[in-house]
């Protein structure tokens, strides 16, 4: 690695590397959002790489080389020689791949070769150069990880069936069909139940908290602040249900519920879920409640609180994010939940979200309803984690000592 600690190996090695990542993203991007034909160039990605990253980053000397080389980008990528294969597309949808290419390079590729030196580098100038290009990177790539899948689901959604049959990759949106848009949302609704199996999914969701919660935190108090026998084996215990696949209890789950007349009902699901939720709420927190000061809690019992008076008037209080936190992940583990309500729900009047989608998924019905259901079943649980996320990051003693 000694030989490109040098300013003009590392800039145009970085550079070419930075313009692939680019144009792979910008050519994917573009293709989902107009359904034309872009493809990155690899070779030619490279060499432009190369040889813009000098001069966008003033390597050479020249004040306000990346507003030229910005335009120099722009231009090339407009010709069949430039780092974005564009086909018979538009000008318009070229215009606007070939500006994101050319104002993204010459921004970021500045940023990542921030003071590095035409020559040699220090190994702090080098190592700063490779971890905030691996940055963007990772940036670029776990962005598309997440928003490549909703996106499909969401215009899949909104397409008719006329429309995936004539081309199935082509995942741009009409924006004139106005309101036909929704036209799958609707039928969902009407035709196929979905509002009753989300308030299903709701109902459930909602009582499997309250009973994990009653369950966990006078189970997650005891181990981390009382003491009796065995107490240390079992705070280690608590998550070795994990260990055994849930797809192994499913044929006893099924036979005992059948035997006992619980199979297609709400409570058997509702007593069947907190099974799973109980233990993770238990090891999360009884790490948190042994994070709280105890002296706040003995001095509540000095003045004559009750232990269970203690664990309602001062220890729940302070443990809101906590408990916020643990509510949240076990309302999505209740929502997401599908191979026991696969398993044991039959009656499509008590079908949860997970199980109504797992009915759409059938020839006879068109695809673009199962990824409207899917949508459906998304969107809820995403509103509600960035609605509740500023609670997990409170100060969690904040206020809780006075005087």
């Amino acid at each position: 690695m000694g030989f490109l600690r040098f300013g003009y190996i590392t800039a145009p090695v970085l550079g070419a590397l930075w313009m692939v990542v680019l144009s792979v993203t910008i050519s994917v991007a573009m293709s989902f959002a107009t359904g034309d034909p872009f493809r990155p160039s690899l070779w030619l990605s490279l060499c432009w790489g190369a040889a813009a990253a000098i001069g966008a980053a003033g390597l050479m000397g020249q004040k306000g080389a990346h507003w030229g080389v910005m335009l120099a980008l722009i231009g090339v990528t407009l010709t069949p020689y430039g780092p974005i294969e564009r086909g018979e597309t538009g000008m318009f949808a070229a215009t606007v791949a070939a500006v994101s290419l050319g104002a993204i390079f010459v921004w970021s590729v500045r940023k990542i070769l921030h003071d590095t030196p035409m020559g040699a580098l220090t190994r702090h100038e080098f190592e700063g150069a490779i971890i905030r290009f691996l940055t963007g990177f990772g940036y670029i790539f776990f962005t598309a990880i997440v928003l490549i899948p909703f996106y499909v689901m969401v215009m899949t959604s909104l397409k008719n069936q006329g429309e995936l049959m004539q081309n199935p990759l082509d995942f741009s949106i009409d924006l004139s069909k106005g309101a036909d848009l929704f036209r799958s949302y609707d039928e969902l609704f009407t035709q196929f139940n979905f509002g009753t199996y989300m308030f299903n999914s709701f109902f459930i969701s909602v009582l499997t908290v309250f009973i994990t919660l009653a369950f966990a935190i006078p189970g997650a108090y005891a181990v981390a602040r009382l003491r009796f026998a065995g107490q240390a084996a079992f705070s280690r215990s608590i998550l070795l249900i994990y260990m055994v696949p849930m797809i192994v209890l499913a044929l006893p789950i099924y036979i005992a519920f059948s035997m006992t007349g619980l199979r297609n009902s709400f409570w058997g699901i509702v007593m069947i879920y907190p099974v799973t939720t109980i233990p993770v709420a238990l090891y999360m927190l009884q790490g948190y409640f042994r994070g709280l000061p105890a002296e706040v809690e003995e001095a509540g019992l000095m003045d004559g609180l009750s232990r269970l008076a203690v664990i309602w008037k001062i220890t729940l209080p302070l443990s809101l994010p906590a408990l916020a936190s643990v509510s949240l992940y076990v309302f999505m583990i209740a929502w997401n939940e599908f191979l026991l309500a696969f398993m044991l729900l039959d009656d499509p009047s008590k079908f949860t979200l997970t199980r109504g989608i797992a009915s759409l998924n059938s020839s006879e019905i068109p695809r673009q309803h199962l990824m409207a259901g899917s949508v459906v079943a998304t969107v809820p649980i995403m509103a509600l984690f960035l609605g509740l996320e500023r609670f997990m990051t409170k100060g969690l003693t904040a206020g809780s000592v006075k005087g």
